[in-house]
């Protein structure tokens, strides 16, 4: 996750190991907050139950903890205590190095969906903005990112960053077969992301 904190706009957010270490980092960080459970060996977090937002007090907190602890089924890990994101729409930024072609950027529609749909773009990194702004418009749902029912227009200039950026890391990191950055939450016009999983090569 250093890579990708270095370069995107990410949540506020504290690791934590026991339960004596929760209050403080929920109460640092400021309530509401979100809780997942993390380690290197679980990969999608929503399907095991290791997700719980929406906490909103000491006591709440304690509970998501021993819940995920609990729901980690004796793996080795810890729990992120996050700042709790709010926005109505979600998109996926990711990454996947081709055999062939090297690493490809990815954009698209995020969330729970993100497989279901399947309206995503792709380009060949390295990326420059144009590429990126083409990314915007090629998926079916790009009136997303306008302004509508009310939201603001999504700030263009920073997703364009952010896919860029993707692109690098990707280019300067060999190890790297894959990232996914799920969900990019855009919270008023600003695009911020809220989870990411990062995939090594294996070792030969």
């Amino acid at each position: 996750m250093e890579i990708i904190d270095k370069a995107l706009k990410e949540t506020r957010e504290i690791m934590v190991e026991s339960s004596n270490d929760v209050i403080p980092a929920a109460n640092e960080i400021g309530y509401p907050v979100v809780m997942k459970g993390c380690s290197p060996e679980i990969t999608h977090k929503t399907e095991k139950g290791l997700i719980q937002t929406d906490i909103r007090d000491n006591r709440e907190a304690v509970d998501a903890f021993n819940n995920i602890m609990a729901g980690m089924n004796g793996i080795k890990g810890a729990v992120l205590v996050q700042e709790m994101i709010k926005g109505k729409r979600e998109l996926v930024i990711g990454l996947i190095r081709d055999s062939q072609f090297g690493p490809c950027v990815m954009f698209g529609l995020g969330g729970i969906f993100t497989e279901i749909l399947k309206d995503v773009s792709f380009r060949l990194a390295p990326l420059e903005k144009r590429d990126t702004l083409e990314m915007m418009d090629e998926i079916k749902a790009h009136k997303i990112l306008d302004s509508v029912r009310g939201m603001e227009p999504v700030d263009r200039e920073i997703l364009s960053e952010m896919l860029i950026k993707v692109g690098e890391i990707g280019i300067t990191n060999n190890k790297i077969k894959e990232i996914d950055i799920n969900p990019v939450i855009i919270s008023g016009s600003r695009p911020i992301a809220v989870d990411a999983l990062i995939v090594l090569q294996s070792t030969p």
